[in-house]
């Protein structure tokens, strides 16, 4: 005869398996899509960025002779370079701009939830209807932008149409659409640091300038890292609005990495080079961001 304690035990076993089987059986469904839909096209992309196929045909192996191309491709060298263009003008402005904004609707003002909710519109709205917008505001004939700098004197650039000035309208409307999410997350980090080190510091006789760079920023810190790392692998992966707004124009001024690899899989029909193009673009990713890991890492082991 088994003792009571066996059969607890047995009984807790039995539970157990149930448990997990319910949860097997409720996580089928999600597991199968995101092994269909992921994870099966991810693992297809790789080996078909060791081959050339153009849709129609057979898929003819080439081995490392897509990544030997696409290294040395100029198309491939100047997609990169203007996607680092991108970066270094939308990366700083939204991170700079959504930490003032953020300061700014974090005070007792009147209205600041509808400010608040108002600053966020642009983020649920589309991109096509974002790009759309701004395609026209920045039209250099009839848009409101150089309508504006024209009653301060100033003669607006051709945005769009010109090369030169081509990126800089695409930063513009990706700060202005992005600008409110970042806010949201300053906005809870602020709401994090404790009210008695601002009461302290003002005791003590600190500015509003010293608060902000003993206390403010310091504390900030890890939001700056967050918000950073996100924005910086989103601006990699830059497409909808250059796509809508220039298609990579005029003259290549904003081909990026995401726009050439769209243009050669279904533009071009080279799925395979297409698809080699995309794993060094994630490779690039992944590599920046381990290195911002390991920096953050060492700047907590230095401040720890």
């Amino acid at each position: 005869m088994a003792s009571p304690s066996s059969s607890i035990r047995a009984s807790r076993s039995i539970r157990s398996r149930q448990k997990y089987l319910a949860l097997a059986v409720l996580l089928l469904p999600s597991l199968l899509g995101m092994f269909t839909f992921l994870m099966l096209p991810i693992a297809s992309s790789f080996v078909l960025s060791f081959s050339s196929w153009d849709l129609i045909g057979d898929i003819e192996w080439v081995g490392l002779a897509n990544y030997a191309k696409a290294l040395g491709d100029p198309a491939v060298l100047g997609a990169l370079r203007n996607t680092l263009a991108f970066i270094l003008g939308y990366l700083p402005a939204v991170v700079v701009l959504a930490l003032g904004l953020a300061l700014l609707l974090n005070r007792k003002l009147r209205g600041r939830t509808f400010f608040r909710a108002v600053y966020f519109v642009p983020v649920v709205t589309s991109w096509v209807a974002v790009s759309l917008i701004w395609k026209w505001l920045l039209n250099p004939q009839y848009g409101l932008v150089n309508f504006a700098l024209g009653l301060i004197g100033i003669d607006g650039p051709g945005w769009l149409f010109d090369p030169n000035w081509a990126m800089a309208g695409i930063v513009i409307t990706t700060v202005w659409k992005d600008i409110g999410f970042v806010t949201v997350i300053y906005l809870a980090g602020l709401q994090d640091i404790p009210e008695h080190l601002y009461e302290a510091a003002s005791l003590d006789g600190a500015t509003p300038w010293q608060r902000f760079w003993q206390i403010t920023f310091p504390m900030l810190m890890p939001t700056t890292f967050f918000v950073t790392t996100i924005s910086l692998i989103s601006s990699f992966q830059v497409f909808d609005q250059v796509y809508v707004m220039t298609g990579g124009g005029p003259a290549g001024a904003t081909s990026v990495m995401v726009e050439l690899i769209y243009k050669n899989a279904f533009s071009y029909f080279q799925m395979g080079y297409a698809s080699t193009i995309s794993w060094i673009l994630f490779a690039i990713i992944f590599a920046v961001t381990v290195a911002q890991q390991l920096l953050q890492h060492r700047l907590d082991k230095s401040n720890g």
